[in-house]
């Protein structure tokens, strides 16, 4: 079930011609746009590998978006379906951005009234089927898990990274970014 990272390169190229949602980007130009913005922050290189992949769920399960049928939307908790096939590749520093960057919008949307002005209507609609807002506890919750932060920011570059036509380092750059985070390359692969 995991992947490799040439495997991740090639998922990224074969499915990322997708249109992003609703958005005016492809799926492999919002994750180069997301990774780009991340690696020119200067963000740590599990951060940036995390930018590059928090929307894999969405290739791995076929669907570009977050709804389901026109008559049954539903959020698609793509956020989760990536982990599995990371697992075996990636430590906690790059799974647990992905894993919390929704929640992180819905964080966000509760801690900085003018964020929610900020998102696209396509995250918006999602973030409805997502849950909404946070509410106090949820987002006390949320803080306290060690990844938050770097979650937090991964979302503004999630929100950032939808400029059609942005020029951005190629897949290539980004692949061997992958290689340099991997567990396998740490000789810490699970086994």
């Amino acid at each position: 079930m995991s992947m490799t990272i040439d495997e991740i390169g090639e998922l990224l190229l074969r499915k990322g011609a997708a249109q992003y949602g609703g958005e005016p980007v492809s799926q492999l130009d919002h994750a180069l746009q997301c990774a780009h913005l991340a690696e020119a922050a200067g963000e740590s290189t599990p951060t940036m590998a995390a930018a590059l992949l928090h929307d894999l769920g969405h290739m791995l399960r076929g669907k570009d978006d977050d709804a389901g049928g026109a008559e049954t939307p539903r959020d698609d908790l793509h956020q989760y379906i990536a982990l599995p096939f990371l697992r075996a590749t990636f430590g906690d520093d790059v799974l647990e951005p992905i894993r919390l960057h929704v929640d992180a919008k819905r964080y966000l949307c509760r801690v900085d009234p003018a964020y929610l002005d900020t998102l696209s209507p396509a995250s918006v609609r999602s973030l409805q089927l997502q849950g909404g807002a946070f509410d106090e506890e949820q987002a006390a919750r949320f803080m306290k898990n060690p990844h938050a932060q770097a979650a937090v920011r991964l979302r503004r570059y999630d929100d950032l990274a939808k400029v059609p036509g942005a020029r951005t380092p190629s897949l290539g750059h980004y692949v061997e970014q992958l290689r340099k985070v991997s567990l396998i390359a740490a000789g810490k692969a699970i086994t």
